[in-house]
């Protein structure tokens, strides 16, 4: 476990010293023997694997896969400044990734959940990983931002945590990972998800880093603006209704708003598009 935690800690060399001091710090917890030896295991799986990857879908993957072992379908990264929702047009960063179920990624956005999401204000203010059950019963929570993890519980996500993840010029990014039943995750399996949190971060901050752009893509009018209804929770047939165009004429142009932005789905590309300033 020693060589591992000595091994880990290596690797972080080159990230914000903020996030380098944070990693040292919970790589250096003592951990009850049983527990070293199951995370020893399965870290050691996670690091194996992660080093030899050079995409940023293939790290979520894996981290993805990583989070299975505690009971945690769902995962999001999402990397925001200090000043503002989400990252600063044309600024380069690693990319908006997370595997939440579609209807509630559609709810949340059609609801503006985005500007009122109690985690994004708590990641402000936080070092270390946070249970979204203490946000919610702190006194400082309004009734609106306890209405985004009430809907949020009912599309599945039931309980889950947070790490902030904070690095060089006011920049941060968000990890998040939860699971369907009312269960808490446990200490130490907040520390272990942290833990592998911080190490996906350096990774893919490296490979952003490494492939940056500086200037966001370039979307037509008509793209532009059917990427901004889609943000909005608005179907192909509505936003054709709205443009005055037929839905397979949205198709068209969210297809080629998704091969611009490099994104999978058309909610991933209104994340990454509102990122670039576009919309």
């Amino acid at each position: 476990m020693e060589r591992l935690r000595i091994n880990a800690i290596s690797q972080i060399r080159g990230l914000a010293p903020s996030v380098s001091d944070q990693l040292s710090l919970i790589a250096s917890i003592h951990f009850p023997k049983a527990a070293k030896e199951a995370f020893a295991v399965e870290f050691g799986r996670f690091l194996a694997h992660a080093d030899g990857l050079g995409q940023t879908e293939q790290l979520f993957d894996l981290l993805a896969d990583f989070a299975l072992n505690f009971d945690c379908p769902w995962i999001a990264y999402r990397p925001l400044s200090s000043d503002q929702r989400l990252l600063k047009p044309g600024r380069n960063g690693p990319a908006v990734m997370l595997n939440y179920p579609h209807e509630w990624r559609k709810r949340y956005f059609k609801m503006g959940y985005d500007r009122i999401d109690p985690i994004i204000k708590t990641s402000r203010k936080r070092v270390g990983a946070f249970r979204w059950s203490d946000v919610y019963k702190d006194a400082s929570t309004t009734e609106d931002e306890r209405r985004v993890f009430d809907e949020a519980a009912t599309f599945g996500l039931r309980r889950g945590i947070s790490v902030p993840l904070h690095g060089p010029h006011g920049g941060f990014a968000i990890m998040s990972f939860a699971r369907p039943c009312d269960r808490e995750l446990r200490n130490s399996t907040v520390i272990y998800l942290q833990i592998a949190a911080f190490y996906f971060h350096l990774k893919v901050s490296k490979l952003a880093n490494l492939n940056a752009v500086g200037e966001a893509p370039k979307l037509s009018l008509r793209e532009r603006e059917c990427i901004s209804w889609a943000a909005r929770g608005k179907s192909s047939w509505e936003i054709g209704k709205i443009l005055g165009i037929s839905a397979n004429t949205v198709n068209f142009h969210i297809k080629n708003v998704k091969t611009k932005l490099n994104s999978a789905s058309r909610t991933v590309a209104a994340i990454k598009a509102v990122d670039f300033g576009i919309i």
